[in-house]
């Protein structure tokens, strides 16, 4: 059974590094990350949205759930990509198609499937965090739109990225994902964290804690149910981010199902929109933990779910 209902626990927060400089991670082309930030947990209280699912909306909240979103994937369809190509994939552009007003095109173009083992090295991040800046969301249009002009044409009007998460194996019983109201979250509690890999450097967003920030999250998410998080939009009248992170629900048992769940991002502009499906490293949460958490830090991983996330890339047009 899913927990439910307001609860306490521990988010991860960005702690800067302490010399003013710019947040960053070094990424090798192998080993972990080397990062000149940490990570703080504070307490942080949660606020069940189960039964108020109406009340959220993108543009207000940066925020929206869906429930009852049919699909004929089963648990053994996700070993296909084939399948997740003819079946998910269409999947996706009918929620985009009945959730985003205006859409009338949507092109995926890649996927990757991977699954939580002890040894994996992808892996919920539980820490809070927007996965993209307005830069990154940029880089994003310039990298898989090849016509110059079509670029410089979808760049001229509004896009955004939103996340599209849902669960594969049931609802979840452990490892939930919790997410800030956009109004709580200030813009002086966003940090760009730069992520310097051999070739380029991308960027994500670290969130410092502030006690006036709001958290949510959707007891019991099923199969049928989807949380679309935004994660940038270049609108200046709307909600245009809210921070995420998984967390450790310790009403959570030795006998709760491990979550497995796919998260796809989807980078949308007035005329444009992109999707892309998440990934995490245990190396990235290794890095994160403090040494007075690493038994919090190993209950996590015995029930971290099976990760499954695609990456990958979704473009859609809207109408202005």
């Amino acid at each position: 059974m899913s927990p439910s209902g307001p609860i306490d626990v521990e988010i991860r927060f960005l702690d800067p590094p302490k010399d003013g400089s710019i947040p960053h991670a070094v990424v090798p082309a192998s080993g972990p990350p080397q990062e000149n930030y940490s990570a703080v947990a504070h307490k942080v209280s949660l606020t069940d949205l189960r039964g108020h699912e109406s009340e959220y909306n993108l543009d207000k909240d940066a925020f929206a759930v869906f429930q009852n979103v049919p699909s004929a994937m089963t648990y053994e369809s996700w070993d296909s990509d084939e399948t997740v190509k003819t079946t998910y994939y269409r999947e996706v552009e009918d929620l985009l198609f009945k959730t985003v007003p205006g859409t009338h095109k949507v092109v995926i173009f890649d996927h990757t499937i991977r699954r939580y083992n002890p040894e994996a090295d992808r892996q919920p991040v539980v820490f809070a965090h927007v996965d993209q800046t307005p830069k990154a969301a940029e880089l994003r249009v310039r990298e898989h739109v090849k016509d110059p002009e079509e670029v410089e044409r979808l760049l001229a009007g509004r896009y955004r990225i939103i996340n599209v998460w849902r669960p594969l194996n049931g609802k979840v019983e452990s490892m939930p994902l919790a997410f800030a109201t956009a109004s709580s979250v200030a813009p002086e509690d966003l940090s760009t964290i730069e992520r310097r890999y051999p070739h380029y450097t991308g960027e994500t967003m670290g969130v410092k804690y502030n006690p006036n920030q709001k958290w949510l999250y959707w007891s019991g998410v099923d199969n049928d149910e989807r949380i679309l998080i935004k994660c940038s939009d270049t609108r200046e009248d709307v909600a245009r981010r809210v921070p995420h992170s998984a967390f450790v629900d310790p009403r959570s048992t030795e006998s709760s199902r491990p979550r497995e769940s796919i998260e796809i991002l989807r980078l949308s502009r007035l005329h444009f929109c992109r999707a892309e499906f998440c990934s995490w490293r245990v190396a990235e949460l290794e890095k994160q933990v403090q040494p007075d958490s690493i038994a919090i830090y190993i209950f996590a991983l015995r029930f971290l779910q099976r990760q499954r996330p695609i990456a990958g890339t979704l473009y859609q047009k809207e109408e202005a």
